[in-house]
């Protein structure tokens, strides 16, 4: 599904992985509780994602304190560290601010 985003400006996280093999399931249920978490975060916009070989999620953003609250929430601090220790074999994170969007 495409996120419904207000006007810009906003910022969006763009989250580029590639998957270990292991603990999928753990791995699902883990990527499902933190979207319904991120939802009810204060600034939280929407999301977006698509995997096969790489998976690209991005998460839509009000401003910058409002990523650094979600990156530093505890239950958020968890799953990033499963992420490094067991789930990713590389990652990258990318914050962009969209000046400009536009749909069909």
């Amino acid at each position: 599904m495409i996120a419904k985003t207000p006007e810009p400006p906003y910022y969006a996280v763009i989250f580029t992985s590639l998957r270990t093999d292991e603990n999928d399931q753990e791995y699902g249920e883990m990527a499902q509780k933190m979207l319904e978490l991120a939802i009810h975060q204060p600034g939280y916009l929407g999301f977006e994602s698509a995997k096969s070989a790489i998976g690209i999620s991005v998460s839509y953003w009000k401003d910058l304190d409002s990523i650094r609250n979600w990156k530093s929430h505890s239950e958020h601090l968890l799953a990033q560290k499963l992420g490094k220790s067991t789930w990713y074999e590389a990652y990258k994170v990318r914050i962009a601010l969209v000046e400009r969007d536009y749909r069909f």
